[in-house]
């Protein structure tokens, strides 16, 4: 599609953004304006904010893993599910959402880079735990006893991403790099498609609509995740 040729390409890298789960109706979690209950996201996933009122804190995320619950994995998550099982090569997932639809279509070689919003970590052990769909301060953390340790497991506004070491590596010797469903104007994410560049890879963007970053890639693919991702599935599958 789109001059989009297969080569013999060994390892995959794929990162994902909202606009694959925004598909399955998780949207960005901002009403008017770009607020949440009048505040500002930036102001609800800081750690500062945690410190200044964890009860804020504790309820916006309470309310996000209630809508994840109602969420199903769409044609998307399912495709690259499907590839990481048949691929032949090396194939690694990274996204940069939260949620956790990835694993729930059946990808298990996922690095969620921002973290997981159904685990909560504790702060005095570093411990990462499954988490209720509900938990505040009140809750004891089951590896030190103490409330209010626990928070969620995810990388806020400051804090650096995870496994950035690993997916340096993954990307350092990849041979297709596919950016789904993300602006890629965010770092380090934004910068994924020069070191994949860099390591001599092919690139491939699908988005509704160019980003900021589409000039960065050698190819693009315009339309809806849910209809490109399987028909990239197909092509990688069905070539020798």
């Amino acid at each position: 599609m789109n001059g989009l040729k297969t080569e013999h390409w060994h390892n995959i890298v794929v990162l994902t953004g909202a606009g694959i789960s925004a598909e399955s109706g998780l949207g960005t979690f901002r009403g008017a304006g770009g607020l949440w209950e009048q505040h500002r996201v930036e102001e609800v996933a800081t750690p500062e904010a945690f410190a200044a009122d964890p009860a804020m804190v504790y309820r916006f995320y309470n309310a996000r893993r209630a809508q994840l619950a109602e969420a199903e994995p769409n044609a998307a998550h399912r495709a690259l599910a499907e590839m990481e099982r048949r691929w032949q090569g090396g194939f690694a997932l990274v996204t940069q959402n939260v949620d956790n639809l990835h694993r729930r279509a059946g990808s298990t070689r996922v690095y969620s880079m921002h973290g997981e919003l159904d685990k909560m970590r504790c702060q005095r052990s570093g411990s990462v735990l499954d988490a209720p769909v509900y938990f505040d301060s009140e809750h004891c953390c089951s590896c030190c006893g103490v409330a209010g340790s626990l928070r969620p497991h995810v990388v806020w506004f400051g804090e650096v991403p995870l496994f950035m070491d690993e997916i340096t590596a993954l990307l350092a010797h990849c041979d297709l790099f596919v950016a789904i469903g993300t602006s890629s104007t965010v770092y380090p994410a934004a910068g994924f498609v020069a070191l994949a560049r860099e390591a001599g890879a092919t690139t491939l963007e699908i988005n509704p609509e160019p980003t900021e970053a589409s000039s960065r890639f050698h190819h693009h693919w315009r339309g809806r995740a849910t209809e490109l991702v399987p028909k990239l599935a197909d092509l990688l599958l069905s070539s020798p």
